[in-house]
């Protein structure tokens, strides 16, 4: 279907079992990891795919970094200049807490 394998994957389950270079194409294929199993948790990888150009590389945060970018995101957001409020579908009161939780909370609208 590729003509040899895709030139990127994603990899966005978080399971390390899902974690799989073999859809990448040999000497340029890479698979970019978004999501993680348990943390430091092992993977394997096929190392014969690896030897054949094909590599990996995550993608924590999403290369976010904290203290650089979180004051700029911060000074945006306090101009204006970033509309994060649009993303607050749901109100809770901390009593509610777990109905966060609750696929439910999707489909019931709570307000203060």
């Amino acid at each position: 279907m590729t003509g040899g394998g895709v030139y990127y994957s994603f990899v966005c389950v978080g399971l390390n079992s899902s974690i799989s270079v073999v859809s990448t194409r040999t000497g340029t294929g890479k698979t970019v990891v978004l999501g993680i199993d348990k943390y430091l948790a092992p993977t394997s990888l096929d190392s014969f795919d690896l030897f054949r150009g094909k590599s990996v590389c995550g993608g924590l945060f999403g290369g976010l970094k904290p203290k650089l970018d979180i004051p700029i995101l911060l000074d945006h957001y306090l101009k204006k200049e970033l509309n994060l409020d649009s993303f607050i579908t749901h109100k809770l009161k901390f009593e509610q807490i777990n109905n966060a939780f609750n696929i439910g909370v999707f489909f019931e609208k709570y307000t203060d």
